[in-house]
């Protein structure tokens, strides 16, 4: 019983391990503020809880479906790291070089006046922010990967699962807490300090973009060496 109970809990801590240094909600919560701009805080809660939600399922699928997802299309993780590299660098770029008027921060909120419709509002909340902003090319890899590890003993795949389901929404929940908090981290910044932070967490999703990016192209490497 005691290994069981101590593989159960290793397997609900490795998840937000895991994923939560790569989502690296504190820093996104800066870039969130700003792409949704100055719309209303009951609006703004809400789009926290939806993003939360979307996340879940996202690493939801990709820890227990995603490694067959991949083998069906004969898509290997080093290419996903290689994708998503480019595309969270790409995005890292374009804020860390805005200037007040980039449409990937203003576009969101510009032709609202802070209200949004209900579809308007579900549509946001999955693109941009939930992908790729918070559930990144690597978090999906990383995800992915733990869900390729879990055992194939019955009894074991089931506390494992459930261990890992737990683990999902406690790493959702601190993602729910930082972007509903984001305005008052905000305040407490300042303008400039908020500023700051925001270019700062930009070129750092630039560095992650490279680092997940340049992760994918050492292992197709290391692939094509081995062959």
């Amino acid at each position: 019983m005691s290994v069981a109970i101590n593989a159960f809990l290793k397997a609900l801590v490795v998840v937000p391990i895991t994923v939560l240094p790569i989502l690296n909600p504190i820093a996104v919560a800066p870039i969130f503020l700003s792409m949704t701009g100055p719309i209303d805080p009951a609006l703004s809660n809400r789009l926290a809880k939806r993003i939360a939600l979307n996340c879940f399922f996202l690493l939801m699928g990709a820890v227990f479906i995603g490694s067959y997802v991949l083998d069906f299309f004969g898509i290997s993780i080093p290419i996903v790291r290689v994708a998503g590299g480019i595309v969270v660098g790409m995005a890292g770029w374009k804020l860390l070089n805005d200037q007040s008027e980039d449409k990937l921060l203003n576009s969101v909120a510009a032709s609202h006046g802070g209200t949004w419709s209900q579809n308007e509002l579900r549509r946001r909340s999955f693109y941009p922010f939930s992908f790729p902003l918070t559930v990144g090319p690597g978090t999906i890899a990383a995800s992915i990967t733990l869900g390729a590890q879990m055992p194939h003993k019955p009894v074991d795949f089931l506390l494992t699962s459930l261990a890992s389901a737990i683990g999902v929404l406690l790493t959702t929940l601190v993602i729910y807490l930082c972007y509903r908090f984001a305005r008052n981290m905000e305040k407490f910044l300042g303008d400039v300090g908020a500023t700051v932070l925001m270019r700062l967490s930009a070129f750092i999703l630039l560095c992650i973009g490279i680092a997940i990016g340049w992760a994918g192209i050492s292992d197709l490497f290391a692939e094509l060496a081995a062959q």
